[in-house]
């Protein structure tokens, strides 16, 4: 048995943002505090299980042929939002930069 573990495998991360209406945030939230977890983990495993049930979009995937690595390397479209903030935006922020609302 070694002395020392191997780190954990890194996932590989992408971040998003949506605008949900204020009830799904609220529920959302309290959802993740229920389970200890985070916003971020409840979107992500409830976007894995409706990928997984949905049979008929599991199909359609399948005739598609995109693969997740061909999704990470797009670049960002032209229609876009540039953001002006420095830093990580989330995706529970309300408001968009005054540059960018214009």
């Amino acid at each position: 048995m070694p002395i020392l573990k191997a780190p954990p495998k890194l996932i590989r991360n992408a971040s998003i943002q949506v605008r949900v209406e204020d009830e799904v945030d609220f529920k959302l939230k309290k959802y993740a505090e229920f389970i200890d977890a985070t916003p971020a983990f409840v979107v992500a495993e409830s976007l894995k299980m409706l990928f997984n049930k949905d049979a008929e979009f599991r199909e359609w995937l399948a005739n598609h042929g995109d693969t997740a690595k061909s999704a990470r390397i797009e670049k960002p479209g032209a229609q876009e939002v540039p953001y002006a903030k420095h830093g990580t935006r989330t995706m529970f922020e309300e408001e968009l930069p005054k540059a960018a609302a214009k």
